[in-house]
């Protein structure tokens, strides 16, 4: 039944749909964000993991949302739990049913489950909870480049939901430090340390993260993500790791 509502809700047909809706009753702001000078086209996420985890001898390895195996099958470590109810991975749960259970810890967690903002933030609350001392969490798809790349519900093939809402909040958060790798769709990375780069919001943003609108995406863009290029991504990874 999963696997029957995972293709409707993926056919062309059904997308033409809901990108017409989107049209008809979305925001009507759409500019699209021209793709930074620092991205980096050549960086690949399970690249990255793989070189994290074998630069900082990393032990464990969770990944959430693991659809047909692209990353998970090719990651390599001593340790590894992929989560995913539809396909790929080995534990057949939705990412909420797997942290109810789950008793281990992770060096390293990679989310990339289901791309919408409440959904995100439970897996990154749930996450933090079982991130080994000096653990990390990656988050994918965190810099959507035009209003249908993040709207809900998904309208196109190409799509990271609103994952950027979550970063946003997260920045705001004192306990945790939240910045954003400029590759492969934009890398969230949390580190379990002081925030030192806390995100201000003016007075007047009286709002629920979940009610950000695509036009504070687009006019905050470098503001709300933190963005970094790989040299500092692992410069940060280092210094967090040897404190």
């Amino acid at each position: 039944m999963i696997n029957k509502i995972n293709r409707l809700l993926t056919s062309k047909n059904y997308l033409r749909l809901i990108s017409f809706y989107h049209n008809l009753f979305g925001e009507k702001f759409r500019k699209e964000i021209s793709v930074p000078k620092i991205f980096d086209h050549k960086i690949h996420r399970l690249n990255l993991i793989n070189k994290i985890i074998i630069d900082f001898q990393l032990k464990s390895y969770l990944e959430i949302g693991c659809d047909q195996d692209e990353v998970y099958s090719k990651i390599k470590v001593e340790n590894k739990v992929g989560v995913d109810p539809v396909s790929g991975g080995n534990i057949r749960l939705t990412s909420d049913e797997f942290f109810k259970r789950n008793t281990d810890f992770f060096d390293l967690i990679f989310i990339d489950g289901l791309h919408e903002y409440s959904q995100v933030k439970k897996d990154i609350v749930n996450s933090l909870k079982v991130l080994s001392p000096k653990g990390i969490i990656l988050i994918h798809d965190c810099m959507p480049l035009s209003y249908l790349d993040q709207a809900i519900p998904r309208g196109q093939r190409k799509w990271n939901g609103d994952v950027w809402k979550s970063i946003v909040e997260l920045r705001t958060r004192n306990d945790v430090f939240t910045c954003v790798g400029c590759f492969d769709q934009g890398i969230g990375m949390i580190l379990n340390r002081k925030n030192d780069q806390i995100l201000e919001l003016s007075e007047d943003y009286n709002f629920q993260f979940k009610d950000l609108s695509y036009e504070n995406y687009y006019n905050n863009f470098d503001k709300y993500l933190n963005l970094i290029d790989q040299n500092k991504f692992f410069e940060l990874i280092k210094n967090y790791r040897i404190s």
